[in-house]
């Protein structure tokens, strides 16, 4: 008797415990999908008096504003897919070592 419920209780402490690092895991991704929606967590800044576009997320600056804005967006998709090639590399680099 005493042996079937000690097993019960260890079975609910177990489950539990398991459940709440499914629960934190899953906590975890979500926080890094949704980021925090601080306004520190820029993409891009436009700057108008200077002409200058920065984006955040690969540190690059163009000071073309005005065409940026006219629709000339090659630059940027260029800078961007430049970014990711290079990030790309790197992670395939690391896996050959």
């Amino acid at each position: 008797k005493n042996l079937a419920k000690a097993l019960r209780i260890l079975q609910a402490r177990v489950y539990e415990l398991f459940r709440q690092q499914e629960h934190e895991k899953r906590a975890n991704e979500r926080q890094s999908l949704i980021g925090s929606g601080d306004r520190s967590q820029r993409i891009r800044t436009y700057n108008f008096p200077e002409d200058r576009l920065t984006d955040h997320r690969i540190n690059a600056t163009l000071y073309k504003l005005d065409q940026i804005l006219a629709g000339n967006l090659q630059m940027v998709s260029d800078l961007l897919i430049d970014h990711d090639r290079n990030q790309l590399r790197e992670s395939m680099g690391s896996l050959d070592d």
